[in-house]
């Protein structure tokens, strides 16, 4: 979606959209995969958004816990990744993680609060675009069911999806016009 709205909208900027998020992957794997999946492509600018497996993982595999990821390793593993990257970029866009359920005090939902705290930190230090999923899920929550955004609070449907990419284009002053 954002690929065809960019490009339409802005056909002489000639932008090239790669996506190289990987289903299931944490922060680890994205360590793991950092040179050839974003250093060596040398982006111009780059999108980060990565944060929800690291969380899911305390809930899906609670006797796994060499696969959680400690909320103070997902924070410096993110900023050392940026660190690398950041000196080469235009510019740094760091999407927050997010659980489509509307009661804060759902634990898998606070825990993923916490994890999107720790982005906003990230973007303020890195100067970078934030895009607020969690918020942008929260304000359409009022008037959905979160099966209708997913089935399973995590992997968007259509409506989701288009809600994810509305917040993307908004934090990036996107024109319409």
């Amino acid at each position: 979606m954002l690929d065809g709205l960019l490009t339409a909208r802005y056909p002489d900027y000639r932008i090239r959209l790669v996506n190289m998020g990987v289903s299931g992957n944490t922060v680890r794997d994205l360590r793991a995969r950092w040179h050839t999946d974003v250093l060596a492509l040398e982006p111009n600018w780059l999108a980060i958004g990565i944060g929800i497996n690291d969380v899911w993982r305390h809930f899906h595999s609670p006797n796994r816990p060499e696969t959680h990821v400690p909320l103070a390793e997902y924070t410096q593993t993110l900023a050392d990744l940026i660190d690398v990257i950041r000196p080469e970029l235009s510019g740094l866009i760091l999407m927050t993680p997010y659980f489509i359920e509307p009661n804060k005090n759902e634990p898998m939902r606070a825990m993923m609060d916490q994890y999107g705290a720790s982005v906003r930190e990230l973007a303020e230090k890195y100067q970078a675009v934030l895009v607020d999923t969690q918020a942008a899920f929260d304000t359409v929550l009022t008037g959905l069911h979160p099966m209708a955004l997913a089935w399973d609070r995590v992997h968007p449907t259509h409506i989701g999806h288009m809600v994810l990419a509305k917040a993307f284009l908004k934090a990036i002053d996107y024109e319409w016009d």
